[in-house]
């Protein structure tokens, strides 16, 4: 499979192989189990965004098929798909919002949320909004009654900071962007997140994320399909 001993030695320390057992001259004997639960592994963690929640599912799966449990590893496995489908959806709607709303941006005026409504609307955790307002991330205004309410236009921007945050960019970027995102004018996104002009836009980079999520839901998909195979056998 192209995988080093070591990282080999590494997964079975982890549990992500099942003890293999040792031959009389020391050396630990791998089997079709441990290759089959090599490949569960490779696929699991292959892409490229393998982070926060995405990272903990995934691995989950794969110590799961470490213990034999593969029963279980297909049950994780579609929770998996079904978060890893969900994450494109928002994703895709980020993109669409990167490409009219940032660079082209409208004064949008809805009816408020307050803070718990919008996270159970759009799926972040509250502390998680708050953390991203305390670092300026996104300014909420008030009603006249003094409570934060967020519009339409806050909550495209929660979306978006979601993704730019996915794509590994830091907050001192994506506070720049935001910045620029007040002005009335056009923001230069490419300037702004303080990308050179031989790297991507964050058009491309909202792109990469989703080509990155469908290689992600392919391989679980491989993974659902081994472990089908794997418990129908057994």
């Amino acid at each position: 499979m192209g995988v080093h001993p070591n990282t080999v030695r590494v997964y079975e320390e982890w549990g992500y192989l099942s003890p293999a057992p040792r031959a009389d001259n020391g050396y630990r004997k791998y089997d079709d189990i441990h290759l089959f639960q090599l490949k569960i592994a490779r696929f699991a963690f292959r892409c490229e965004i393998i982070q926060g929640s995405i990272r903990k599912n995934a691995r989950e799966i794969v110590l799961l098929s470490g213990q034999k449990q593969f029963l279980k590893a297909y049950e994780q496995a579609e929770k998996h798909l079904l978060h890893l489908t969900k994450e494109y959806e928002r994703a895709v709607e980020a993109a669409e919002i990167a490409e009219s709303w940032l660079y082209s941006p409208k004064e949008i005026q809805s009816e408020g949320l307050s803070r718990q409504q919008v996270a159970e609307k759009i799926q972040l955790h509250p502390e998680l909004i708050r953390n991203w307002e305390r670092n300026g991330l996104i300014t909420i205004p008030r009603n006249e009654k003094g409570y934060r309410v967020f519009t339409e236009k806050e909550i495209n921007m929660l979306k978006v900071i979601r993704v730019l945050r996915m794509a590994h960019y830091s907050y001192a970027s994506i506070l720049r962007l935001v910045q620029q995102a007040k002005m009335a004018h056009p923001i230069h996104v490419r300037k702004v997140l303080n990308i050179s002009e031989n790297q991507e836009d964050i058009v491309y980079v909202t792109d990469r994320l989703l080509m990155s999520l469908k290689e992600a839901i392919a391989d679980t998909k491989k993974i659902l399909t081994m472990l089908r195979e794997k418990n129908d056998g057994d």
